[in-house]
């Protein structure tokens, strides 16, 4: 049997509580054992409750609130050691609960709690009471909100009618409203009624108006066709007068036709006799000859397209390179940062036109190398090597533009190759008529040499 501080039998340690501890009560009572906790060694904590021995009193309140609460239930030992924490911390209630006399001051709560821990005879009595007490203040802290709720609900009540007494004689208003302009519309629709019988009766005058003009221009007709066969009898003489004419001035130009025909054959004799005093030689090239087109046998790009060879073969370059006067526009900084983009600028361009004038040298073919101007940190102190052509575009204008004009710089019929792998550059070339070739076919031909 427990006892007390007095060293008394503990009576209250016999009674038993026949339901839950309220919440109230609990979460009081697990307050009590996690401070008391803490002044407690590892050895004196049941076995349950040592892995929470290092938390903080509000951890520990939260992650072990049921250890403790069970172990304060079954474990006696425990439970007077956290009762002697408690005789230390408030010192003035549990002596109160030792004598059998509460304050009345105190928080039922607490009271209940404090009493649960001590175990004073009673204690049941008390638990139960508190827990009573704290029923009584939920259902009262209830009514107060519902009586609140209740409050609030009647207010919004009342806004609601008079919002919809507001919103009825706005209704009643826009009612008015829309009846007076019914009636507006109803005189207009009235007033419009009248304007169609006034508009039928100038269009039934119109029409008797109509009928008698109609007589009149019938009448006119008549007159307009017995002129119209008098114009035609006239026009009958004047046809046969002039076909008369026309006779007597067919002979008189018989005579004018032999003098020109004399003054002709005095200019081709004068003619032949110049063309054997100069000794002109005889003509080779016609005038259709001159006209620039494919002759059959000849090559074209497209005939080199056709062909089967892989679009990534660099012999599709060296055979488009191969038709006459054929045209090679590099686009530079797309070919160099294909192949070497990790060299300066300065050294890309330099190693891409030494390549270009090796290919040129051994192709023939007219060579222009295009680079972007907004590369540029500064202006390029170049020499061009022999046979390539160096462009750098305008602020404002990419290299790609320039291509383009480039390409529609040339007549049509001629081989332009546009080395790029931009493919918004290749679609446009290619529709302008000339034939594009990705950078990585240049690359694969510059490394054959």
């Amino acid at each position: 049997m427990v006892e007390t501080a007095g060293g008394e039998p503990d009576d209250g340690a016999a009674e038993v509580l026949d339901r839950p501890l309220p919440d109230g009560v609990r979460r009081r009572v697990v307050q009590i054992v996690s401070d008391g906790f803490g002044g407690l060694t590892v050895a004196e904590l049941p076995t349950q409750l040592r892995q929470y021995a290092r938390f903080a009193p509000n951890r520990r309140a939260k992650f072990a609130g049921n250890a403790m609460a069970a172990a304060l239930e079954t474990d006696p030992l425990f439970r007077q050691r956290i009762a002697e924490k408690l005789r230390e911390a408030q010192s003035e209630l549990t002596g109160a609960l030792d004598s059998g006399s509460p304050p009345p001051a105190a928080d039922p709560l607490d009271v209940a709690a404090a009493a649960y821990v001590l175990r004073p005879p009673g204690w049941v009595k008390l638990v139960t009471a508190a827990g009573e007490e704290a029923l009584r203040a939920d259902a009262e802290r209830a009514d107060e909100e519902t009586r609140a709720e209740l409050d609030r609900l009647r207010e919004e009540l009342a806004e609601a009618r008079g919002q919809t007494r507001v919103e009825t004689e706005r209704l009643r208003a826009e009612l008015e409203s829309a009846k007076k302009e019914a009636e507006s519309l109803h005189r207009k629709l009235r007033g419009a009624l009248s304007d169609v019988k006034r508009g039928e009766a100038a269009l039934r005058k119109l029409r008797g108006e109509m009928e008698s003009v109609r007589g009149e221009g019938q009448g006119q007709v008549s007159a307009a066709e017995s002129e119209t066969r008098r114009l035609k009898a006239r026009l009958s003489e004047v046809e046969a007068t002039l076909e008369a004419t026309r006779r007597a001035a067919r002979e008189g130009r018989s005579v004018e036709d032999m003098r020109v025909r004399l003054l002709l054959d005095t200019v081709l004799d004068a003619a032949q006799g110049l063309r054997r005093e100069l000794a002109l030689p005889p003509v080779s090239v016609r005038p259709a000859e001159t006209v620039d087109a494919v002759e059959p046998g000849r090559m074209t790009p497209k005939d080199i397209a056709a062909r089967a060879l892989s679009e990534n073969d660099p012999a599709i370059l060296d055979q488009l390179l191969a038709l006459p006067q054929a045209h090679l526009v590099v686009d530079g900084y797309n070919v160099t940062k294909t192949g070497y983009p990790q060299m300066p600028l300065e050294k890309q361009r330099l190693r891409l036109l030494g390549q270009l004038s090796q290919l040129a040298a051994q192709t023939g073919a007219e060579v222009t190398c295009v680079f972007d101007g907004a590369e540029l940190a500064a202006p390029v102190l170049l020499a061009p090597p022999r046979g390539v052509r160096v462009l750098f575009s305008k602020p404002g204008v990419t290299a790609d533009e320039v291509i383009r004009q480039l390409v529609r710089a040339e007549p049509p019929g001629r081989p332009v190759i546009v080395v790029s792998t931009d493919r918004e550059v290749a679609d446009g070339v290619a529709k302008a008529g000339a034939r594009p070739v990705a950078s990585a076919v240049l690359l694969k031909r510059f490394s054959r040499g």
